[in-house]
């Protein structure tokens, strides 16, 4: 018995000693495991969120929200709203490129990327909501009190201005003050700087007038402005939307015209003819389908306009693939810089050859003429005179106020498309949606309700440019020369993501 005494005792310091060393392992393997919830642990409560949940999605929506009221209360401007999202989307990047390994900022100068034991979603959160809120109360400023409560409600404080370069709070602030002192004087003249515009915000300053007026086309190759009504039984003649665009300083792109295509068809040409006689067919024999994709795509009232609409069309991927916040920031960020400069590129070719639209050219070719067409709200297809051929939209919106070449929906759609398909790597989509033919156009002469199917990226890119054509607002060259420089400005802006992401 003696002699089993200090066997006893050895076995007992023994298990004791793997218990304490289990319980070390397992007290070890907790702490890491709730180091690693409180990382993955959202401002909003939510462990890892994803989808819509996420808050870069959540502000993905209240950009979207910020740029309908923006149509609202100042017509649509798709040249002003795409660079307010795509700095808004930058702002946010730049932000988040502190609390990632490899990610560079765009603008963001002299805030050192944070160490990884700051890198959690909730840093990340703060910093790109802070980045967020003060560029859309910069650029979206008539909604201040709108993005004021969502940073309520996210539990975060609206009044701290903090730009201490060690706190997400602060680098949030410090990513928006720095897109927006960069892009201070960049052509856009958002602030009326540009000289002779006299404080004027978006003043024309180039001094650019149309060749033709509203009532004397002297040469029907260029764009002639139209007569809109003004929904109280006038009529007005919109001038040419920020016919400056051509001189703002792309994000990514080297130069406005650094893709700029060749010259489109002029009159006299066998090209021209064949893609006039196009439009009006195509208009005559318009089903509701087509009717339906051209309203979808025209985006009625509460308009995001084209940037936005492919905003819509990544969130839609967002919610698809359940994408994280760095997911989302990634995204939104290519996918803006790509329609932003896509509409400088745009309105390059559109101020430099300066092309009609089908408008004035289908009146060129078939005045004197019947034809079956569109006879406006209310008439559906009957035969009229070609001089008196409309496209197939409201009195109140009749073409967009700007000249024709290239297309800027086909433009954007091609490059969105592009984008999108690059950044996921496949070209699968599989979105739909249900709509009433005719709902934005002729209200009281409705068609079918009809579903569009958008299987791929590029046949939707391409649904967006034929509708155009259907449309009346282009004919087939804008289309396709719209497509393709859209196309090429996606995959240069590739190679600017790719090293601001760090993967290059």
């Amino acid at each position: 018995m003696i002699e089993l005494r200090p066997l006893r005792k050895q076995g007992i310091s023994m298990v004791y000693k793997v218990f304490l060393i289990a319980f070390l392992c397992i007290a070890v393997l907790g702490c890491k495991e709730n180091k690693e919830k409180a990382e993955n642990l959202s401002i909003t409560g939510i462990e890892t969120p994803k989808g819509v949940d996420n808050i870069a999605y959540k502000w993905g929506e209240m950009a979207l929200t910020a740029t309908a009221k923006d149509t609202d209360r100042f017509q649509p401007r798709p040249t002003v709203t795409s660079r307010y999202l795509g700095l808004i989307f930058v702002s946010v990047f730049d932000a988040w490129s502190r609390y990632d390994d490899k990610a560079i900022p765009v603008y963001l100068e002299g805030v050192e990327r944070r160490p990884e034991s700051e890198q959690t979603l909730k840093n990340k959160e703060i910093a790109i909501s802070y980045a967020a809120f003060r560029a859309m109360n910069e650029y979206y400023y008539s909604d201040k009190e709108l993005f004021a409560g969502f940073m309520e409600e996210l539990g975060l404080d609206p009044s701290n201005e903090s730009l201490d370069p060690t706190t997400p709070e602060g680098i949030g602030n410090l990513a928006a003050k720095a897109v927006i002192e960069a892009r201070k004087g960049d052509g856009s003249n958002q602030y009326g700087e540009e000289e002779g515009s006299n404080g004027e915000p978006y003043f024309n300053y180039t001094g650019y007038e149309p060749v033709n007026s509203a009532d004397e086309n002297v040469d029907p190759n260029r764009w002639q402005p139209k007569y809109f009504s003004d929904g109280k039984g006038g009529k007005f003649a919109p001038g040419c939307l920020t016919p400056f665009w051509d001189k703002v300083e792309p994000i990514a792109l080297k130069s406005a015209d650094q893709f700029r295509p060749g010259p489109p068809p002029m009159i006299g040409s066998e090209q021209l003819e064949r893609e006039v006689k196009e439009v009006i067919e195509m208009q005559a024999n318009l089903t509701d389908e087509q009717k339906a994709l051209v309203e979808f795509m025209r985006d009625g009232p509460q308009s995001v306009q084209q940037a936005g609409h492919w905003l819509k069309f990544a969130q839609d991927v967002s919610r698809r693939d359940n994408h994280t916040l760095d997911e989302d920031v990634k995204m939104y960020f290519y996918n803006q810089v790509v329609a932003m400069d896509g509409f400088i590129a745009s309105w390059d070719s559109k101020m430099y050859y300066d092309y009609a639209r089908p408008y004035a050219l289908v009146h060129k070719y078939y005045e004197d003429q019947k034809i079956k067409a569109w006879g406006g709200e209310g008439k559906g297809m009957m035969e009229i005179d070609g001089s008196q051929w409309r496209p197939y939209s409201p009195e109140t919106f009749l073409c967009p106020p700007f000249p024709s070449y290239v297309s800027g929906h086909s433009t954007i759609s091609g490059g969105c498309a592009e984008a999108l398909k690059l950044w996921t790597g496949s070209d699968h989509f599989g979105e739909e949606v249900e709509l009433v033919a005719g709902a934005l156009t002729e209200p009281d002469n409705l068609g079918d309700t009809v579903v569009l199917k958008f299987p791929t990226f590029t046949e939707t890119a391409e649904m967006a440019g034929i509708s155009r054509v259907l449309g009346g607002y282009h004919i087939q060259a804008d289309n396709v020369a719209g497509l393709e420089l859209g196309r090429n400005v996606a995959k240069e802006v590739w190679k600017f993501y790719k090293k601001h992401v760090g993967e290059e």
